[in-house]
């Protein structure tokens, strides 16, 4: 097959890492290439970060990888991690809705009801609220169009309260977004589908349904022992193990050219904290605006499209409380409606939702109660003109509001992250084609990662695998038309 492939990734989190584990370690046939990941940052693992609070490890971003996504189970057996994966708490959690907090109906996809019964007795909306809601099972099917937002899908179908009080914090949550502005086919396209192929809505939802989990069957979320960082740490070891591949820190890549040679053309990396290299292939996966940086004396075209992906900023705030006197709802934690009003999009009782945390302990120590408090979504971004010290003291006083909480924290983390959330609003699939279209005029560039087709750690698992199998084409290409 000739020469060893020679790729550089640009970018450090799990989708480069990805890359990088597949194209070091290969399906059996296809020869493994030589790879260089480039990380600015001084770690690797973009949005996944960890510190000690109180004497406690805990990830200060992403906390969970959806372990029922077929890309992010393989990659987790692959590297043999299945054996500390560690299962969320229960209990369930709740929304601040009218005042206080209010259980979350367990039946919901996204916010939207799969039974009304238990959305009335949560006290979530007002009696009018649950009987528009279940209007959706009289109302003719609509036409959703090419490029609706979620609004445009969902609040027709279920009324004002379930989306302003439901599928807003949710999608807060989960994307940091609004659902006036996301597109629905590339954020929710499950639902998209499901309201496509029913005239209700809810009965779709009820007849998709969330299965029993047979008995000794894994949760869909799950963390590891020691945190998100394990896969991270996992992956760099793995790539770097290999024996063709190699993962620097403190590398900022500032140019990318095209340099031809007699035998071919490759791609030039420059930038500071490393010697320049020549490549192959070149897997951008950094956010779209970094891609869309270097991509801008290439491809402008590509360059406009990818700057086009906004990004909301967000940071967490984690708390540690001493184990004694401290009283938290049931339950792993709530979300905020925006319609609320609050600085808070969410907090998360950590103690209460991964119980490892406090295991194994010396003495039986339960160790202290954490929480976390997260806040910033698109459109609101006051979170950022506060300093440390006041943003500490906005989280606790609506915590507060929320829980009665007003104990003294023993220890305090805040990780800010600007820009750190990419937003699928309406034209996201015309910029990604845009962006590919023009792209095929440079090849050997590819693009991956969270701003594409899915942000959540599974879905940049499974990009990475299509990264990987883009590059090992390209070269069986090659080789055939010798």
């Amino acid at each position: 097959m000739g020469a060893q492939r020679r790729v550089v990734v640009i970018g450090g989190g799990v989708s480069g890492l990805a890359t990088a584990y597949h194209l070091v370690r290969p399906p059996e046939g296809t020869p493994p290439a030589s790879v260089t990941v480039l990380e600015a940052e001084r770690a690797p693992g973009g949005r996944i970060a960890a510190a000690r609070v109180g004497d406690t490890g805990v990830d200060t971003g992403p906390d969970a990888v959806l372990m029922r996504a077929p890309a992010a189970a393989d990659l987790v057996r692959d590297l043999g991690l299945e054996p500390l994966l560690r299962a969320p708490g229960g209990g369930g959690a709740h929304l601040w809705s009218r005042g206080r907090l209010r259980p979350l109906p367990p039946t919901s996809v996204f916010g939207v009801p799969q039974r009304l019964w238990p959305l009335l007795r949560s006290g979530l909306l007002g009696p009018w609220g649950v009987a528009r809601a279940g209007a959706d099972l009289v109302l003719p099917r609509r036409d959703l169009g090419p490029d609706p937002t979620i609004e445009q899908v969902l609040r027709p179908r279920f009324g004002t309260q379930v989306f302003e009080r439901m599928v807003e914090p949710m999608l807060g949550g989960v994307h940091a977004g609004r659902a006036g502005r996301l597109a629905a086919r590339s954020a929710v396209p499950e639902v998209v589908a499901l309201a496509e192929r029913h005239r209700s809505l809810y009965l779709g939802l009820r007849g998709a349904g969330n299965p029993p989990r047979p008995a000794g069957a894994r949760p869909p979320l799950m963390s590891f022992e020691g945190g998100l960082t394990t896969l991270v740490t996992a992956l760099r070891t793995a790539v770097e193990g290999s024996g063709s591949g190699d993962v620097l820190t403190g590398a900022r890549v500032t140019e990318l050219a095209r340099v031809e040679h007699p035998d071919g053309a490759r791609w030039r990396v420059t930038g500071a904290g490393f010697d320049p290299l020549e490549a192959d292939d070149v897997v951008l996966a950094t956010p779209a605006g970094g891609a869309a940086t270097l991509l801008r004396p290439l491809a402008p075209a590509a360059s406009d499209a990818l700057d086009a992906i906004p990004y909301a900023g967000v940071a967490t705030v984690v708390l540690a409380y001493p184990p004694d006197g401290v009283r938290l709802p049931r339950g792993t934690g709530f979300l905020v409606p925006p319609v609320e009003g609050r600085l808070l999009v969410g907090c998360t009782w950590l103690s209460a939702k991964w119980p490892h945390l406090s295991a194994g302990r010396p003495d039986g120590d339960p160790g202290p109660v954490l929480v976390r408090g997260m806040v910033g979504r698109d459109g609101d971004q006051a979170w950022a003109a506060l300093d440390d010290e006041a943003l500490v003291r906005a989280v606790r006083a609506e915590l507060a509001d929320a829980t009665g909480l007003t104990a003294e924290p023993v220890a305090v983390h805040v990780r800010r992250m600007p820009a750190a959330m990419p937003q699928y609003t309406v034209g996201h699939q015309g910029r990604l084609a845009a962006a590919e279209e023009a792209l095929a005029a440079l090849p050997g560039v590819h693009l991956t990662g969270a701003g594409y087709r899915g942000s959540g750690i599974a879905a940049c698992a499974a990009q990475s695998r299509t990264a990987a199998a883009a590059v090992a084409a390209r070269r069986l290409a090659e080789v055939t038309a010798r």
